[in-house]
Order: C-alpha cells, then structure tokens, then sequence
C-alpha cells in the first residue's frame, strides 16, 4: 500500500472502522442483483423481480437521508442498530414471502422496508472527516473510501448471483443480510471513533438539502446516476443479443475496474486548484467518455470504452464528498453526504426503466444513447449551478476555524 494510505491507519480504531464499513457495504451492490436472481429464479417473472429492485433503490432514496439527519442528531450507534433490525425484518419477510409464494404486495412492503439500510458509506466518510477534517489526509481518506465502494461493486454482484445459481435462490440476498448485521453491529461497536452528535444546531436548522450547492451536487448526480442504471441494463442487453450473456459481468466489472484505479491514483495526488473545478471537469469527462459506447460493435471493444469511461468515477465522486465537507455545516455532514447518494439512487431508477423503454423499442445499441444523453444533462447542470459551489458557504466546513486554518496554510 502506497505510504499516503498507509498513513491514514495511523490513528487508532481507523483499520477497524474501515473493515466494519467495507463490510456492511457490500449489500448495497448485493442486494438488489440478488433479489431480482431469486424472484426471477422462484418465479420466473423479470418484470416482478425488477420491480422489487426499483423499489428497494427508490425506498432507500426516501429513507436514507432521514437516518443520516437522525444520525447527525443522536450519533450512529443509537440510530443505526434500530434501523438495521427494521431493514433486517423487511429482507427476512421478503425471502420468506418469495420462498412461500405469498402475495405480491407483501413482496413490495418487504422491499420498501428493506430501504431504510443505513448509508454506511457516509457514516464511515464522517467519521475519517471528523479525524482528518481540514488535512490532506482526509482526500486521501475519500479517495480509499471511493476504492472500497468500487471493490464492493466488482466482487457484490458476482458473489450474489453466483450463490443464488449455484446454492439456492435465497443464498445471495440472505448473506447480503448478514454482512448488514455484523458491519453495522461491529461499526457501532466503537464508540471511540463515533463522530460527536449535533443536537443542538440541527433543530430549527431544516435539511442539508436546503444548501444551494448541494443542491446542485444531487441534481448533476441524479444525471449521474441515470448513466450508471442505464449502462447496466444497455450493456447485458448489448452482451445478450450477441449471444454472450453471461460476458455481461465481466465487462461491468471492468468499467467498476477502471473506476477503482483512478480513485487508488487519484488519491496520491496533490491538487492546488479549487475543488469544484476539478468537479466539473470530471462530470464533463464522465459525459464525454459515454459518447464512444454509440460506436462500438462487439463487447472487446465495449469491455475497452467502459474501462476508460470508468477513469472518471472515483475522481468525480472523491471531489464531490471533499465539496459536501466543505459547503455543509458538521452537524449535517452524514446527511448531506447521504443526500447524493439519493439522487445517485434516483438517477439509477430513471436510468434501469429509460433504458429498457429503449432497448425494447428500438435495441441494445440505441440504448446507449440514454447514457449519452443523462450526460449532458449532468454537464448542463454543473455547469448552470457552478458559480452557487464557488460561493462559499456560511458555516462552511463547520466552522469558521476551518476556514481560517486554510487560509493561513495558503498563505503560508
């Protein structure tokens, strides 16, 4: 390990913490492929199993930001050990209610409880903030944290569809459950690195989301996040009208591949500039990189443009948290984190049904114009919304302490 993330595991309690996230992440990429696996698999109807998925992302995106405004609150340890046994009931419901062939509706209240899983990528975000905050460590920190959520994505899918294949169809979203419970339980367990709750200043101060620059960061990201729903669906629809269906995997693991290797990079670097800069330059190449995917003609040379479309991911998402920490107050940080991840969540929803709408009316390779499309929304908006990040913001960072430390290490 290069000696900048070496150095991040200096301080007690940081390796645990670390291990205990990675953990309980590996769900948010396991559970949904897994329940359309095992619907599909107990029932044989896609159009049921997508729509349990959809639901699970859509319930999330409504619920996850309320826990993280809780959290901020009270602390994590007494809002998220609550929440997860609620999301714990829901997934338990909804494998009995799939393996027994109960009603549908009762598969979708089970899918609309298992929404309020807890964001353990923000919470491990504020808690590296809450050590780091205003050093170099902490865009190191969210660069390995941006790694971590793309390993999460190239082994998650893999391991869940594999076990409801080759076990039983319940296999993959029930140890999805279980790595929920022991990274929740074991991160809530430590107490000493738990970021100090804010009770006080969150009342009477309303939602993160009443920040105009997060408000744009979760609009562009809801564009966003309609690329990545939509080159998923394009691309195993791509794979499978020529014949290779199962190759669909491989090559949606290169594209969290490429991701993973910018944001191990991009974390040793040292930037001078302003943030949102470097922000908007990686929403326009993440937009620009989508416009190769209209070309390609076999999946060697789509697996090759994925991988590079890929390089702007990490890069984009590490520099959005760094402008989170910076424009939101500290007592909403955890929210305001899990407020992108919602529009991310959204964007996926819009982009998995736009996709398919396409890919059924007009095929796999005009599918991709989705992408190409929710692109240069995304570049419109960040652009359009570009001069609210450069303000800055009072209370930026959380304090005005922060702001002078800065100043002073400029100037320096």
């Amino acid at each position: 390990m290069p000696s900048p993330y070496r150095a991040l595991f200096a301080e007690p309690g940081t390796k645990s913490f670390s291990a205990a996230g990675f953990l309980g992440r590996m769900p948010l990429s396991m559970m949904g492929i897994g329940v359309v696996t095992m619907v599909s698999q107990l029932t044989g109807r896609y159009g049921l199993a997508g729509a349990l998925s959809a639901t699970i992302a859509l319930s999330a995106a409504v619920i996850g930001p309320q826990i993280s405004r809780l959290v901020d609150r009270h602390g994590q340890r007494r809002v998220l050990r609550p929440a997860t046994l609620v999301a714990l009931t829901a997934a338990a419901g909804l494998l009995l209610a799939a393996h027994f062939e109960w009603p549908d509706w009762v598969l979708f209240v089970c899918a609309a409880g298992i929404g309020s899983v807890p964001s353990l990528g923000a919470m491990i975000r504020a808690r590296w903030a809450a050590l780091y905050r205003g050093t170099q460590k902490l865009h190191t920190a969210y660069s390995f944290e941006s790694v971590v959520d793309e390993a999460c994505f190239i082994f998650g899918p893999i391991i869940s569809i594999g076990l409801c294949t080759a076990w039983f169809p319940e296999a993959g979203p029930l140890l999805a459950a279980c790595f929920l419970a022991a990274g929740v339980f074991w991160l809530t367990a430590q107490r000493a690195t738990e970021p100090e709750p804010h009770p006080r200043e969150h009342h009477g101060g309303g939602s993160a989301l009443r920040s105009a620059p997060l408000q744009v960061l979760v609009l562009t990201f809801v564009a966003t996040g309609t690329i990545f729903g939509s080159v998923d669906v394009v691309t195993v629809a791509f794979a499978d009208e020529r014949g290779h269906k199962g190759a669909a995997s491989v090559v949606l693991a290169l594209y969290a591949a490429g991701s993973c290797l910018a944001g191990a990079v991009f974390g040793l670097m040292r930037f001078a500039g302003a943030p949102e800069r470097r922000w908007l330059l990686g929403v326009a190449a993440t937009a620009v990189s989508m416009i190769p995917l209209l070309l390609v003609g076999n999946l060697p040379l789509l697996a090759v443009a994925l991988f590079v479309s890929g390089l702007s991911i990490a890069p984009t998402m590490i520099t959005t948290m760094s402008l989170i920490e910076e424009h939101v107050p500290r007592a909403k940080l955890t929210e305001g984190m899990t407020w992108v991840s919602t529009g991310l969540a959204v964007g996926v929803a819009l982009g998995s049904s736009a996709a398919g709408w396409v890919i059924d009316a007009a095929g796999a390779r005009a599918g991709y114009g989705v992408p190409a499309v929710s692109g240069a929304v995304a570049v419109t908006v960040g652009f359009l919304g570009f001069r609210r990040l450069r303000r800055p913001a009072a209370g930026r960072g959380g304090t005005v302490e922060h702001h002078s430390e800065r100043e002073e290490r400029h100037l320096a």
